[in-house]
């Protein structure tokens, strides 16, 4: 008798955890278009070019891991969003900490990483498993 892996749908929660997920990954896409042109000032406002061009390629991993999570209800691929989140997160930390940020920014951050922590906990939760599959 051979043994089949429990198939496993997600559910609301995964489903709204990736939705989020896409449109932050979507946000970090868009600073791809505001990287900054490399500046002689090592005091010029904004984040460092590398930084945004980081955001930028998670905001990409983020969201083809949430097509293949979404699409093949895979856990992999969850566990893919979950850390391009937590990589975004972390590099977004500095704005909170560092002086001479504007408070609107500060704000900003402050909500994104509040967004993404949900997001964490959305994407990762366990998803139900399909009734009448064999466990």
């Amino acid at each position: 008798m051979t043994q089949t892996a429990p198939v496993t749908v997600l559910t609301r929660k995964n489903r709204t955890g990736l939705a989020l997920a896409a449109v932050l990954g979507l946000l970090d896409l868009t600073n791809l278009f505001d990287v900054p042109v490399e500046s002689s000032d090592p005091d010029a406002a904004g984040p460092p070019q590398g930084i945004v061009i980081a955001d930028g390629i998670l905001g990409v991993i983020t969201l083809v891991a949430v097509w293949f999570a979404w699409r093949r209800a895979d856990r992999t691929a969850s566990r893919v969003v979950a850390g391009s989140r937590i990589l975004s997160v972390i590099t977004s930390l500095p704005a909170l900490f560092v002086s001479g940020v504007p408070a609107w920014v500060v704000a900003l951050v402050a909500v994104s990483v509040i967004a993404s922590v949900v997001v964490i906990a959305l994407v990762l939760s366990r998803p139900a498993p399909q009734p009448g599959a064999a466990a």
